[in-house]
């Protein structure tokens, strides 16, 4: 049996792969900072429920303990959980440190922080798997392409948290060779994060979540990918 854990996974791309997960046998842990609504969204998914907000160090704690005393071990863990930021489209001389460091706290750092508490469950497992969900947004080539939809997209705090969030799992998957790490591109998914404007189904979105999830140990590690293949970054 797999276990895995979603960050994020109450709505949106984190529901809907938690629900493919779960048809593909997997134990998943919902993690959610709203408990009445993660417990909502495991008793309909036929999952289990951990409080889990990924900017609370003490939080983050309680769940990778509540998650070795629960299943002994984590085999996936899926940092799905983002923000979209300030918000200020086209702004970009207007966004400042504090916006910063707020996007970055729970796009970058929480993930750091959900690594770094549960590496010794994930270090357990014969095949262990990190997905780190990122977006097209994330990557310098796209965002320099006037020939793609990035390139029109001026977000400083949003965009540039996903570009470190590739190279986030990049330098963990160097120096954690056992443990495949990938980012991941969903494409430009209709959810709450971007008030449900995305072209694509959460189902379209959650394919290469999903799809990077399942890889063994002799997946890839260190790579960005969207359902068309590597990114170019």
């Amino acid at each position: 049996m797999t276990t895995t854990l979603i960050t994020g996974a109450n709505k949106g791309l984190g529901f809907e792969t938690a629900r493919r997960l779960v048809e593909a046998g997997h134990t998943i842990y919902v993690g959610c900072r709203d408990a009445h609504r993660g417990r909502t969204a495991a008793a309909t998914l036929g999952a289990r429920f951990v409080r889990l907000d990924v900017t609370d160090e003490d939080s983050v704690k309680a769940a990778a303990a509540f998650v070795r005393a629960d299943a002994d071990g984590l085999d996936v863990l899926v940092n799905n959980a983002g923000i979209v930021g300030a918000g200020k489209l086209g702004r970009v001389g207007e966004v400042t440190a504090a916006d910063m460091m707020t996007t970055y706290d729970t796009n970058v750092f929480g993930v750091v922080r959900v690594r770094h508490a549960f590496l010794p469950l994930l270090e357990a497992s014969d095949a262990p798997v990190v997905v780190n969900v990122s977006s097209g947004l994330g990557s310098l080539a796209a965002c320099a392409d006037p020939d793609r939809v990035e390139s029109q997209v001026t977000v400083l705090d949003y965009n540039s948290s996903k570009t470190a969030l590739v190279m986030v799992t990049a330098q963990y998957a160097k120096a954690l060779p056992a443990i495949r790490f990938n980012a991941v591109d969903p494409g430009y998914t209709a959810t709450d994060l971007n008030g449900h404007r995305g072209t694509q189904s959460v189902e379209e979105g959650a394919e290469i979540v999903v799809r990077m999830a399942m890889i063994g140990a002799d997946g890839p590690t260190g790579g960005f990918f969207d359902t068309n293949g590597p990114v170019v970054w």
